[in-house]
């Protein structure tokens, strides 16, 4: 218990006791008791703007359009006025919207201007609806122990506004779950579930969504769902209960109401909202926000550490994370648990201070000595983590839930089961239609004013029904990501010698069963699923597309079993909505393909195809026929667009990363075929392929080492040594890049910043100096593969658990996967992990899967993990 606690429970013990205390010593009670209490509320500090232009004190933050909507997924939950609450972020969205519960691509504003004005404690914002040409202009200003929040308007509200526009803050369920709220002192409880009341209205009446899109499906009824008030009045507290989540909410003028938005949408928050006046002008709306601070409340230390576990003889390296107001103390301890359960301190050290990274300090404990196998767990002061091992075959198995049931619940056109579970039926055996020319879609595909195919647009693209992989939390085939899952799983066969069987897969009869052996190998199985739908893209549309996706965003939400997001029979345009003949139906639900070509993605599926024959003869020798023949066509033709200037993606990044991606696709294809012509034109384009100008450190470097660095260093075998002297010098070049990492962060690693975790750049990393190890040792040591490695097990700020769902002694509770909703995880997948909000803010929520950016798992990602953990199996000796 905190020193604040312990005085509030002395207090009430005391107050317990009146009744028992002499009556001449009465006053003297009365002065301590309201001394203790004095001591307790009123030396609460004032918020302050601090450097980074955001209100603080100890205990409480409150950031203002720090983080902004970007416009490309809309509403993330990650923008306008947020809380950090003793060190949790609580609450987002902060802003004027124009829904009582906004959904994810309900309008957002943009913010036109942003000043703040240190001098007078106030940070002033204005936002702008440019569809609806409505603007509004916020001021936050301290005051007593919260902020004082106006809303102005420069004229009255636009009439289609009224009623619908109002200023609203949300509240992370997950944060307030099993806790209270009292709205003009009547308490109630936060609800669990969802179970408030709604009304429908005509659709007239709602304000649009994103491009005329629509995340209801009202089944032809011209209706929409509207939520209405849990409770509504002028002052409401949440968590009277706690004072680690206590805030009170004052309005000057209009109703306070709290909503429930997971009555429309699953990611929904609480929502605290007033309604903006019709016919006023200027000051509209006065709120005052009042976050509890605990008085000197410090951030316990995060211990970051692998949750997996230390090879005998490897680097062993705590970061410990710690509040800015904390003292570091000076030791740390390694305590191991004997069978008998008693715990022995075997090393007591030294803690080696780092400095300052984002917001808080950093500090390492170097443990590497203690070498003996066995339970362990690290005290530092009053804390104590949970326990890991010490042994040497630490690595063997950390990979297998990802490739016994995390890929095969991710495959496509197949139905899924495990043991008494079955994941989802045999989904989309509807194939897709032709995406319409100059269409946006919500997803981030485009196509432009040609289909570069034979087909019409929605015209049904016939045998596309075979393999692939759902690519993420939703349904998506993303081609990208397959050719790169693909070669991914081609370097676990050749290089690895991956013979792993517990999965049985029955191409014919659409059927998986996880943890069941069929007698083959489970990574050519899975080579074999996503060089199907690769194949079948080139001979049913003539070359590989950027993706296919459901076309309605109410489809594109959908929570449960794939098999239910389309009704899988071929649309039927002669037929009405949600008719059916048996064999196809006149819902329009087919998932669309977008076919514009790509360049850059003709080579990356022709060397994805090149590495997949290989690894497909002997065992599927057609598809391995088919993967070569493709492999070359695509080569060639993507030659020709180069030379021609025909590619039709007009997108300057597009163009940009066709250059040079021939020469992975040359290299695969010479070691397929031994044919010298590709090797001599492999060698002829490499080094101004590594001599290419890299953009921003983390970015550019990534770059460099997926694009360039990879390919040569997996040419070495297949050169003369003139060669790999030659490149020796861009290791060195490699390893000065890794070596300023570590004055960079903690934990020296290309830690991303931006909208999505860094999980997958710093796999990405990891095993390029996996690579770079193999071929120059005495450049670039073991241990810079083992540390991305420890990251993504555990090693990382904000907490100490595994990113990988499962792997661990302590894992993901939750993650943005396909079964999100019911607040859990699917074994064996890679979260993005760590997400850093402007300006200092790490963060990753274990409590509330809807993030993407934090808690969405790819297939991509996925794959490249298995190889990693694959690397670190072999570094370790275990093969």
């Amino acid at each position: 218990m905190n020193k604040t606690g312990k005085n509030r429970l002395l207090s009430f013990n005391l107050l317990n006791r009146f009744i028992l205390i002499p009556k001449k010593y009465l006053f003297r009670f009365l002065l301590f008791f309201c001394f203790v209490n004095y001591f307790n509320h009123s030396f609460s500090q004032a918020l302050q703007l601090n450097d980074s232009a955001y209100f603080e004190k100890q205990g409480v933050n409150i950031l203002v359009f720090s983080n902004q909507y970007n416009g490309m997924f809309f509403d993330e939950k990650t923008a306008g006025i947020e809380i950090i609450h003793h060190g949790v972020r609580t609450s987002t969205g902060g802003a004027v919207r124009l829904q009582h519960t906004p959904e994810q691509w309900d309008l957002v504003p943009m913010v036109a201007d942003r000043k703040v004005d240190k001098e007078n404690h106030a940070i002033h914002v204005e936002l702008s609806y440019k569809e609806l040409n409505f603007n509004t202009k916020l001021s936050i200003t301290a005051k007593d122990n919260g902020v004082e929040i106006n809303v102005f308007l420069d004229k009255p509200l636009p009439k289609e506004l009224e009623g619908h526009a109002g200023f609203n803050l949300e509240f992370l369920p997950a944060a307030y779950f099993e806790k209270m709220y009292m709205m003009d002192g009547k308490p109630s409880n936060f609800p669990r579930y969802p179970f408030g009341n709604t009304r429908t209205e005509p659709v007239s009446k709602k304000i649009q969504q994103f491009s005329g899109h629509s995340t209801f499906d009202d089944r032809g009824k011209g209706e929409f769902i509207v939520p209405l008030p849990l409770a509504t009045g002028k002052t409401i507290v949440l968590a009277p209960e706690d004072p680690t989540s206590l805030i009170t909410i004052k309005s000057a003028d209009a109703d306070l109401m709290l909503f429930d938005g997971r009555n429309l949408a699953q990611n929904g928050w609480y929502i605290v909202r007033s309604l903006l006046p019709a016919n006023k002008t200027g000051k509209v709306l006065t709120w005052y926000l009042e976050p509890n601070a605990i008085n000197n409340w410090i951030r316990k230390p995060n211990i970051g550490f692998s949750q997996v576990g230390y090879l005998p003889e490897q680097e062993k390296v705590a970061v410990i994370e710690l509040d800015k107001n904390d003292k570091p103390l000076t030791t740390a301890s390694l305590f191991k648990v004997g069978e008998d359960g008693k715990s022995t301190e075997k090393y007591k050290g030294e803690i080696k201070s780092w400095g300052k990274y984002l917001r808080y300090h950093y500090a390492k404990f170097d443990f590497s000595t203690v070498k003996e196998t066995g339970v362990y767990y690290i005290q530092y002061g009053n804390e104590k983590t949970n326990s890991f091992i010490i042994a040497p075959n630490i690595y063997d198995d950390v990979w297998h839930p990802t490739l016994d049931v995390w890929f095969p619940v991710q495959m496509d056109h197949m139905q899924v089961n495990e043991a008494y579970r079955v994941w989802h039926g045999a989904p989309y055996l509807d194939d897709c239609l032709q995406a319409p020319i100059n269409h946006e879609h919500f997803d981030g595909y485009r196509q432009g004013p040609t289909t570069d195919t034979k087909y019409k647009p929605l015209e049904r693209i016939p045998n596309m029904a075979v393999g692939g992989w759902f690519d993420a939390g939703d349904f998506d085939i993303q081609t990208g990501s397959h050719n790169s899952v693909v070669l991914s799983f081609v370097e676990l066969w050749e290089n690895f010698k991956v013979e792993r069987d517990q999965t049985f897969i029955d191409q014919v009869n659409r059927y998986v069963d996880i943890h069941r052996p069929d007698g083959k190998a489970d990574i050519l199985q899975q080579i074999e699923h996503g060089t199907l739908n690769l194949v079948a893209q080139v001979e049913n549309i003539g070359h590989p597309v950027r993706g296919i996706i459901v076309p309605n965003l109410h489809q594109y939400h959908h929570l449960g079993d794939a098999l239910t997001e389309t009704d899988n029979l071929p649309y039927n345009p002669n037929l009405k909505p949600y008719e059916s003949d048996g064999k196809s139906s006149g819902t329009f639900d087919d998932r669309w393909a977008f076919t514009n070509r790509n360049t850059f993605l003709d080579y990356q599926t022709a060397t994805a195809l090149a590495a997949a024959s290989r690894a497909l003869r002997g065992y599927n020798n057609e598809l391995a026929d088919k993967c070569l023949t493709y492999a070359v066509k695509l080569l060639t033709e993507a030659d020709e667009a180069i030379k021609n200037n025909t590619d039709t993606n007009n997108e300057p990044f597009a163009r940009n990363m066709a250059r040079g991606a021939d020469v992975s696709t040359v290299l695969q294809l010479y070691i397929t075929t031994k044919d010298k012509k590709y090797l001599d034109r492999f060698e002829k384009s490499i080094w101004s392929l590594l001599e290419q100008p890299q953009r921003g450190r983390e970015f550019g470097q990534i770059f460099f080492a997926s694009r360039g660095l990879n390919p040569a260093l997996k040419a070495i075998p297949y050169m003369d040594e003139a060669y790999k002297n030659k490149l020796k010098s861009y290791i060195v070049k490699y390893k000065d890049y890794i070596t300023e990492l570590e004055k960079l962060n903690p934990y020296g690693l290309p830690i991303a910043g931006g909208g999505w975790g860094g999980s997958g750049s710093i796999v990405n990393s990891a095993i390029t100096s996996y690579h770079a190890h193999k071929a120059f040792p005495e450049v670039i040591d073991k241990e810079h593969v083992f540390r991305g490695l420890h990251y993504i097990f555990g090693c990382h700020p904000y907490s100490n658990i595994s990113f990988v769902n499962a792997v661990g002694t302590r894992s993901k509770k939750v993650a943005y996967g396909i079964n999100r909703a019911d607040f859990t995880t699917i074994a064996g997948g890679l979260v993005p992990g760590l997400l850093i909000l402007k300006p200092d803010f790490p963060e990753n929520k274990d409590d509330w899967p809807f993030l993407w950016g934090e808690n969405e798992v790819t297939i991509g990602g996925s794959a490249e993990y298995i190889v990693l953990a694959n690397a670190a199996r072999e570094l370790s000796g275990n093969k």
